[in-house]
């Protein structure tokens, strides 16, 4: 089973052009040493169109039974990316591949890099299709829903290792280029399989990388050689442009630098980026404005749930001044009529998450107000999802979630499943601890629908999460889509 199964991958890194056929013999001699294995005979049966998940199964139940690996998810999976590794090519082959490619077109480029990071396992294909994925149509245009899947729950064995681990600072955090290559711990994930980019971004080295858990068509992360806090500031305009001019087939964000409104990860300056049109690209300008000393950007308001200005034009320098002069005068503004406060008890509260592309020969950034304030009534924060969709959906409103795909939790596949059963038998939701905080809002949507069964009840669940999605965009906008909403965006417009 083992000389088999090893034939197959070697056989499945030709196949995919991750493993040169001359390296055959190499790369066998590789799997061999990381399975302990003096010994091989070639199988005589030829292989092809290699299902990559059944083999590293098999791979993996040998090297359970010969004791190498915990039986855990945890540490199969720090074992099957090295023996993924064994395929690799080197990060420097990769990196004169990519750019090799590069000189006949950017897109090629990444298409070439985007193909290696799924061949190699690093983007689990197998686990990313297990994603839940659906749209819903709203006012404000299509929005991208998923209930994320691939992300693997640790089992209890690998959590108990965790807390015994020996504290280590080495990679800093999951986005250090100290990543590439490192063989990982059981808090730590492995990333022998993973290769780096390196790019130059504002003069100064970063580098370039797929997520493991690709929420949209390329889901890139664009980060910071160095460990160092996330800031909006005129640099990260700079650094936005920078990359769109290297790719510009890609738009690219960041999250906001404050925490509630920010990313997970505020402790190292990155960007996210990819190769996809979300709903709020697709927003058109509301409402048209002139700002004064920049007549000849073109801006404006955009039909978005969140309060976005977009910016436009032919000169990315022209938008990185008035950026940077939007975001001086938002992080010191207060509006008490609207609720806006830039600061109370010297913690600042406005920030920008900024999402920067190219349309055709125009350079665009929209400019999404963000405000951190908590209050008693909202203590997660006033402009963040409210209690009442926290069934749902109660973590941050990051730069996905404002661009206007909701990322849900793994929880929702059974509780949607359990509500599905509940509904039908028209059983008592609030009897089921798993569903009964879903009993509320239940009860607001069934009477809108007169018949429901087996073939609808899944599309109409799937329905109601995208209305309480598009509540939650609505709930992190400083100003509210309404006449007197408006009239307050305005008012900050006039003082730039």
């Amino acid at each position: 089973m083992l000389y088999e199964n090893i034939k197959k991958l070697v056989q499945y890194g030709i196949e995919t052009g991750l493993t040169p056929a001359c390296e055959k013999n190499y790369t066998i001699n590789l799997l061999l040493d990381v399975f302990k294995e003096e010994d091989y005979t070639e199988p005589e049966e030829e292989y092809k169109d290699i299902d990559l998940e059944e083999v590293l199964g098999n791979l993996l139940e040998e090297a359970v039974r010969r004791g190498l690996i915990e039986d855990s998810i945890v540490y199969k999976d720090l074992f099957d990316t090295r023996l993924m590794n064994c395929l690799m090519p080197r990060p420097a082959q990769v990196q004169k591949e990519f750019w090799d490619k590069y000189e006949k077109s950017p897109q090629e480029a990444t298409d070439y890099f985007y193909k290696l990071s799924q061949d190699s396992d690093y983007i689990r294909r197998y686990r990313v299709k297990k994603d839940q994925k659906w749209t819903v149509n709203s006012e404000y245009g299509e929005i991208d829903i998923t209930i994320n899947l691939s992300k693997p729950e640790k089992d209890p064995k690998a959590i108990a290792a965790a807390k015994l681990a020996k504290a280590s600072s080495y990679p800093k955090c999951l986005l250090c280029p100290e990543n590439e290559g490192y063989a990982g711990r059981v808090n730590h994930p492995a990333r022998e399989n993973h290769r780096i980019i390196p790019i130059t971004v504002n003069n100064s080295p970063w580098g370039f990388q797929y997520s493991p858990y690709v929420y949209y068509n390329e889901h890139c992360i664009v980060f910071n050689s160095q460990h160092t806090p996330m800031k909006i500031e005129r640099d990260a305009f700079v650094k936005l442009f920078d990359f769109v001019k290297l790719f510009p087939h890609y738009f690219l964000g960041s999250n906001a630098d404050l925490p509630i409104v920010g990313g997970s990860i505020l402790s190292h300056d990155h960007f996210q980026g990819g190769h996809y049109t979300f709903a709020m690209a697709k927003a058109p300008i509301e409402r048209s404005v002139t700002i004064p000393g920049y007549e000849d950007v073109e801006a404006g308001i955009v039909k978005w749930p969140l309060s976005v200005l977009r910016i436009r034009h032919k000169d990315e320098k022209r938008l990185i001044d008035l950026a940077t002069h939007v975001l001086e005068v938002w992080r010191g503004y207060t509006d008490e009529q609207a609720f806006i406060f830039a600061e109370s008890d010297g913690e600042p509260h406005n920030t920008i998450t900024p999402i920067a592309r190219k349309v055709g020969e125009m350079f665009e950034l929209d400019l999404t107000l963000r405000n951190n304030i908590t209050t008693e009534e909202h203590p997660l924060g006033v402009y963040h999802p409210h209690a009442q969709y926290h069934h749902i959906k109660k973590e941050n409103i990051g730069l996905i979630e404002v661009m206007g795909l909701a990322v849900l939790p793994a929880r929702l596949k059974e509780e949607l499943e359990l509500l599905e059963e509940y509904i039908l038998g028209n059983k008592d939701i609030s009897s089921n601890e798993k569903i009964e905080k879903h009993a509320a809002w239940a009860a607001e949507f069934l009477p809108r629908y007169s018949h429901l069964d087996r073939d609808n009840i899944q599309d109409v669940l799937r329905e109601e999460v995208g209305r309480v999605f598009v509540h939650v965009l609505e709930d992190a906008g400083v100003y509210k889509c309404t006449e007197e909403g408006r009239d307050a965006f305005l008012r900050f417009i006039q003082t730039l």
